[in-house]
Order: structure tokens, then C-alpha cells, then sequence
């Protein structure tokens, strides 16, 4: 009995720990694009994407979507560590020229911050979140 009490605790404590140190963005960008530049900018933004979890530690995902009954609607599931990783993504060469190619392109942008609703599973989901 008194190894399933510490085994719990251990898990509660594990997982609360987790929970305050926990200060990743998560966020849906929603954008709207011109349809005549669906593949140009599907092309941009997937390099982008590629690069910014590759080569950033900080970068969790960077996922896009698009509708599949209307193209010209992307959506992407961006994760960064924290606040700082965020920030560095936005001054890298490939996030810079995706944002600079792309402006023709963009009808409209929303940004909607979001927070996870169970960071336990996010833990096994996305193992680089442990580093």
C-alpha cells in the first residue's frame, strides 16, 4: 500500500510541476489566402513550417492545414516552449522571408491564443516539450 501512496505522489507532483513550469504558446493562426496563390503559398508556408521545427529547439509545431471543401482557408497549430522561443522564431530568416513572400497573398489573418486543456497527454504526445 505505501509504495501505490508514493507512486501517486510522485505523479501528482511530476504533473504539477509540469503544469507551473508550463509556459508554452499555443495558438491557431487562421489565414485566409487569394485562391490563385494556393500552391504558391501552400510552398512557402510548408518550407517555413519544415525549417522552424528543424532548426528551432523552441519551436514544439508549426502545422498546416487547409480546408479541404475551401483551400483558401489554412489553418496552422502553432506550439512554442515559452515566450522566448516565440519571439526568436519571429526574428529567424525563414520565418522573415515566408512573412515577407506571403503578404501579397493573405487576405486575412487571425491569431487565437489558446491553452491546453490536458498538458499530462501533451507530455507523451510531444516528447520535445521535455527537453
Amino acid at each position: 500500500m505505501k509504495k501505490y501512496i508514493i507512486i501517486l505522489f510522485s505523479i501528482f507532483f511530476s504533473n504539477a510541476i509540469f503544469a507551473q513550469k508550463n509556459d508554452m504558446i499555443v495558438r491557431i493562426s487562421e489565414v485566409e489566402i487569394e485562391p490563385s496563390f494556393f500552391k504558391e503559398y501552400l510552398d512557402i508556408l510548408n518550407e517555413e513550417a519544415s525549417a522552424s521545427v528543424k532548426l528551432e529547439s523552441g519551436v514544439i509545431s508549426i502545422f498546416p492545414m487547409f480546408q479541404k471543401e475551401n483551400h483558401n482557408q489554412i489553418r496552422i497549430l502553432e506550439i512554442y516552449a515559452d515566450k522566448s522561443a516565440y519571439e526568436s522564431h519571429l526574428k529567424t530568416p525563414h520565418f522573415l522571408k515566408y512573412k515577407t513572400t506571403t503578404i501579397k497573398m493573405v487576405k486575412s489573418l487571425k491569431l487565437i491564443d489558446m491553452d491546453a486543456s490536458d498538458t499530462i497527454t501533451m507530455k507523451e504526445i510531444f516528447k520535445k516539450i521535455q527537453k
